[in-house]
């Protein structure tokens, strides 16, 4: 009877082994399916986490009819936040064509900005400089002029391939919009199923989701917005100071602020020396003024407001996976870095509290007696 027992056992394990290789086998294969249009699924994710909120109310608005709910929602999102998106991209690639353009007909003269700079500089630098022979650009000027020729080359021989690019940005975006519609509607009944099925104690799997959800809101509204705000600063303020293409480098001030420690300042400090070495002084002034007072400061008034609460991520890890994360995954890798690196911390925060608790019931049960009688 027993032999008969275990017979059927190593049966019954043997089949749960072989659905657990199929189970892993096909979902390979669904990820390797998958795969092409990944980042418009983890942005339509994204928008699903953060749009949310928006979807449960226009739910409570419209009564209990969820795709009348997820509708509006999605119509929401593309007229508010969208259409508004492409709209500012269009003009900076306009603008950013004709900077080029510009360069290209009107070379800057690095030479007699040089000379500026230099005719600053204390006596002692310039000897400095002229004994180390930093003063010759003029190589550096011809190459840069070579590179602004040959982009205007590249481009044309590259239309084809933009072209293409374009009908798979087309594809992915209406894949995208489709897929928030599905997740905005059925996202969380889906969370619950991934956190039933999950093959990980409920307890643990649970406090997993709430990490993975407060790191894509405080990375989202903490970072993303701060630096949306920062670069619409940065291109009002450059505006002012009448610099040209402001609005493309408001754009690259917001890319740069999406990094920590480099931040806006990678654009708005460069500029505003630029402005005073072209003796434009009191726009050289504005500028650095605004960026230091109003640009800068704007990320310790607005994070706050806006996450609330830390996620408890240290800054140089932030530093480290957004690096780590956008020389991966492109420009996706802004929010998966960061999120990879909570979920890491997060994961070896729990487990340290499982050692913490195994820990303690191992020396409460060394002694069995009561509190009161111990000792």
């Amino acid at each position: 009877m027993s032999d008969h027992h275990n017979y059927h056992h190593r049966i019954g394990e043997l089949q749960q082994t072989s659905f657990l290789l199929i189970l892993a086998a096909v979902s390979l294969m669904m990820v390797v399916i998958a795969w092409p249009f990944a980042t418009p699924l983890l942005w339509s994710a994204l928008a699903a986490i953060m749009f949310q909120p928006l979807y449960r109310w226009v739910l409570a608005r419209v009564g209990d009819r969820p795709n009348r709910a997820a509708s509006l929602t999605l119509l929401i999102i593309v007229c508010s936040v969208l259409v508004p998106a492409l709209y500012i991209g269009t003009l900076v690639v306009q603008q950013a064509v004709t900077l080029v353009a510009t360069l290209q007909a009107n070379p800057i003269d690095l030479g007699a900005q040089y000379q500026n700079l230099y005719q600053m500089l204390p006596a002692p630098l310039q000897r400095m400089i002229d004994q180390n022979g930093w003063a010759d650009l003029a190589a550096a000027q011809a190459r840069l002029q070579e590179l602004l020729t040959e982009s205007s080359g590249l481009i044309a021989s590259n239309a084809v391939s933009i072209g293409g690019g374009a009908l798979s940005f087309v594809l992915s975006f209406v894949l995208g919009l489709y897929v928030v519609f599905f997740l905005l509607r059925d996202g969380e009944r889906i969370g619950q199923i991934i956190l039933q099925t999950a093959p990980v104690e409920r307890s643990i799997a649970d406090r997993l989701s709430g990490k993975f959800l407060s790191i894509v809101r405080a990375t989202i509204k903490g970072t993303g917005v701060v630096a949306l705000v920062q670069g619409a600063l940065s291109a009002i303020t450059l505006m002012i100071a009448g610099v040209p293409s402001a609005l493309l480098f408001g754009v690259i001030t917001a890319i740069f602020a999406l990094v920590p420690v480099i931040g806006a300042g990678a654009v708005w400090v460069p500029a505003g020396v630029w402005l005073l070495l072209s003796g434009e002084l009191w726009q050289g002034l504005f500028v650095l003024f605004a960026g230091f007072f109003i640009i800068s400061s704007s990320d310790n008034v607005l994070r706050p407001i806006l996450v609330g609460r830390e996620t408890g991520i240290p800054d140089w890890i932030i530093l480290i996976t957004t690096l780590g994360g956008i020389s991966l995954a492109g420009f996706s890798g802004i929010v998966i870095g960061p999120l990879v690196g909570g979920l890491f911390l997060a994961c070896w925060s729990i487990l340290r509290e499982q050692r913490e608790e195994e820990e303690r019931e191992e020396r409460e049960g060394l002694d069995p007696r009561p509190p009161l009688e111990q000792g």
